[in-house]
């Protein structure tokens, strides 16, 4: 059969492939498309209109590779939300019938969740269609799922894991194939690949089996070697948590020399004139170097010293207690 409209020919109108795939790449471009009126030619210049649709045939727009597929797949999630929104009420329901005995208020509230995740399912299939970020609602869908599938697990005998399984894993399944519907619109689109909701919380379960892998790892540490691992635990802590920096103090001057009323005084009261005028007076963790600092200016042995600023502080937090 020949290819062409013999008779366009024969009148002197240009010649009209029947197939589309016939004619040159720009002039199929240029192809009309739809129903409805288009205009011709002739020779001699005269326009003319028609209401004869494609003689040489319908022109079928062409689906981007994998359209068909992905079409079926969000059919197929259609039927398979079904299903499991359905198991997920039932379950809901009767925990809520149990727990307030009406059931027209049962039914609303097993619906609650449920409903809201065909809402947010639906909107974010409509932006990834129109190739806009849908991160809130698909944010909003993994939410919606973990509250039916907590509420499906206050349904379920908590002693049982089966019984736990088989009644939360339906809603987290469906969440699941719902967000990689949409992450596969969003990359058939866009060609982008938008974060999953699911990324922070692998993030944060990863976090917190470390977290449990060091506190078990610390606690048999503990058990084995309590004397090595307590100031390593305390020193660790002290680094994690530093105390803020307050303002800076100005430095206390020593004086040059004692006051001649101290002149025949003992060694004793000497010492204790010094360490009033000390930057680190009644400090007891700094006896020690206090000691060492002052003994040569009274003249006495540092142990002597030493013992006489120990007394000192301990007659001041004697003094502290009692007021």
């Amino acid at each position: 059969m020949s290819t062409t409209n013999d008779f366009r020919t024969a009148s002197g109108l240009q010649r009209w492939p029947v197939a589309v795939e016939d004619l040159p790449p720009a002039e199929a471009d240029a192809e009309p498309r739809g129903a409805g009126l288009f205009e011709t030619a002739d020779q001699d210049g005269w326009r003319h209109l028609t209401n004869v649709r494609k003689i040489a045939g319908r022109r079928r727009t062409r689906h981007a590779p994998g359209s068909v597929l992905i079409g079926a797949g969000g059919w197929l999630l259609a039927v398979l939300g079904g299903g499991l929104l359905f198991v997920s009420f039932a379950g809901q329901f009767a925990y809520l019938l149990a727990a307030r005995h009406q059931v027209a208020p049962s039914m609303v509230a097993a619906l609650m969740f449920d409903a809201g995740m065909i809402i947010f399912s639906l909107l974010a299939l409509g932006l990834a269609r129109a190739g806009k970020p849908a991160r809130t609602q698909r944010a909003l869908i993994l939410a919606c799922a973990f509250g039916s599938a907590a509420m499906n697990y206050a349904a379920a005998d908590v002693a049982s894991p089966r019984s736990v399984v088989a009644y939360v894993a339906p809603p987290l399944f469906l969440a699941v194939v719902v967000d990689q519907v949409i992450a596969v619109i969003r990359r058939h689109v866009l060609g982008d690949d938008e974060i999953s909701p699911w990324a922070p919380l692998g993030r944060f379960l990863l976090s917190l089996i470390r977290l449990t892998g060091l506190v078990t790892l610390y606690s048999l540490r503990l058990l084995l070697d309590p004397k090595g691992t307590i100031p390593g635990l305390r020193r660790m802590v002290l680094n994690a948590a530093p105390l803020p920096v307050g303002p800076e103090l100005p430095a206390i001057e020593p004086p040059d020399a004692e006051p001649p009323e101290l002149a025949g005084a003992s060694k004793k009261a000497r010492l204790a004139w010094w360490y009033e005028r000390d930057a680190d007076y009644g400090n007891r963790s700094a006896v020690a170097a206090v000691a060492k600092r002052l003994a040569p200016r009274v003249d006495l042995a540092e142990g002597t010293a030493r013992a006489y600023l120990a007394q000192i502080c301990a007659d001041l937090e004697k003094a502290g207690e009692a007021s």
